[in-house]
């Protein structure tokens, strides 16, 4: 039985190294700078005009057609109540893979990919933030930025935000 401890401590170690230098995209969606695993998106896009679907909850702007993909795209700034969102050249949609499914995100703009160590990663405090703190991973520093770090998948398949699974079947 010893055997079987030390390989689940291994398999520890191994996710724990996992994280050491994990990298994050860092956007912005008002005042805010966020960050999601660089390893869930799989392109970023201008903003386009999107297909409007009838009865979707209004964060859900609509779907694109994306090299023959139908692809819902939600925007987080309406999701988040982060006041009216303006669509200009500097909007910018994550397009992201995750579980096999293609989702595109809007968001203010992108800045740049931060590689943080788990000592740069704090658990998120329970505060009133506009997101719910079951989506997030922590609170990333690097120098004299803070990244909100989210658990895209978590965000992406929750219950209120799992209407694109319906749409997107």
């Amino acid at each position: 039985m010893m055997h079987i401890a030390q390989n689940n401590t291994q398999a520890g170690e191994k996710a724990d190294r996992d994280i050491a230098g994990q990298e994050f995209l860092a956007f912005t969606l008002g005042k805010e700078e966020y960050g999601i695993d660089i390893l869930k998106v799989q392109e970023i896009r201008g903003y386009e005009t999107v297909t409007r679907i009838a009865n979707a909850p209004e964060f859900i702007k609509g779907v694109v057609n994306l090299r023959g993909i139908i692809v819902p795209i939600v925007d987080m700034r309406i999701k988040f109540n982060l006041g009216e969102p303006t669509y200009d050249q500097f909007t910018v949609v994550i397009i992201l893979n995750i579980g096999g499914r293609v989702v595109g995100m809007v968001v203010d703009s992108v800045s740049d990919v931060i590689t943080l160590s788990p000592e740069q990663i704090k658990p998120a405090p329970e505060m009133g933030t506009a997101l719910n703190t079951d989506y997030l991973i922590g609170l990333g520093t690097v120098d004299q930025r803070m990244l909100i770090l989210v658990d895209i998948d978590k965000l992406m398949s929750s219950a209120e935000m799992g209407l694109i699974e319906k749409i997107a079947a």
